[in-house]
């Protein structure tokens, strides 16, 4: 393997096509993809500060490396891509690529970040900015921290566990969700989704989980969640009080205590849904 050792890099396609390389300590300046077309590149301590570094690459590490804010668009239609300690502050990063490892990753400005990507492994990953993970697919993520709304819209086969996510409308149009341990924070939670499993999970949901099919909840807890399970096909343990729940069209819902109980027999089936609040039967 070839090491370029430090470096300054500048113009368009810089070491474009280039294979079986390790980049240390390198900064590519003003200049288009740079490595384009690249595979087998290993990056060390490296900076991106220009648009589109690595595209149609394959077989990529990278270690403390950081993409700056105008190296936007920066990875797309590339497969098989690792990177850990880095920092990225460019927006529109990930695009169409697959077999993707972020560890202690930061996405300081996520718009638009992973759209339609698939074979994904998060950890220890940060987010702030939305629409991150549009699209995506066979996603799975331990200890991620997310500030931004839209989270993975249209998503397949999704797994979360151990994370923070702040976010409204998450986890819309999705199918085949499971999610493990996790605080959640946002409006309209999963709605338009189906097969959505929730574990040991803190939910704070204005008319979360409503348009769903096959929503269920395990040992979770519902706080300030009002009018949830709209239109929904449910089964859920709620091991706290909810603040209202609205039109469910099939199912169990077990809760300490539910404040509303709303059915209207003109929309759903009443008796299609067991409803059982179970401090009212101690």
């Amino acid at each position: 393997m070839k090491i370029i050792k430090g470096g300054e890099f500048t113009g368009e396609r810089a070491l474009f096509g280039s294979s079986d390389l390790r980049i240390e300590n390198a900064r590519f300046h003003d200049g288009e993809s740079p490595l384009k077309e690249s595979r087998d590149i290993d990056l060390h301590e490296c900076s991106f500060e220009w648009k589109y570094p690595l595209w149609y690459c394959h077989g990529v590490t990278a270690l403390d490396t950081v993409l700056e804010e105008t190296a936007r668009s920066g990875i797309w239609y590339t497969e098989d891509i690792s990177m850990t300690d880095c920092v990225i502050y460019a927006p529109k990063t990930f695009r169409r690529s697959r077999g993707i490892t972020l560890e202690s990753v930061r996405h300081e400005n996520a718009q638009e970040t992973l759209w339609n990507c698939s074979d994904i492994k998060l950890r220890s990953v940060s987010v702030k900015g939305d629409y991150f993970g549009f699209g995506s697919s066979d996603v799975e993520a331990d200890d991620l921290s997310v500030d931004g709304n839209y989270l993975f819209d249209g998503g397949k086969n999704i797994t979360v566990r151990n994370s923070r996510l702040i976010s409204k409308d998450a986890f819309w149009n999705c199918e085949n969700v499971y999610v493990e341990n996790c605080y959640i924070e946002g409006e309209y939670l999963g709605w338009n989704s189906k097969n959505v499993t929730f574990v040991n999970c803190t939910i704070e949901s204005n008319q979360g989980m409503c348009y769903m099919e096959n929503v269920t909840l395990r040992d979770c807890k519902l706080v300030n969640t009002d009018l949830c399970f709209e239109y929904c096909t449910v089964d859920a343990q709620i091991l706290s009080h909810i603040d209202s729940v609205k039109n469910p069209i099939s199912g169990r819902i077990v809760a300490d205590s539910i404040g509303e109980i709303i059915h209207e027999a003109d929309r759903v089936d009443v008796s299609a849904t067991e409803i059982i609040e179970v401090k009212k039967n101690v």
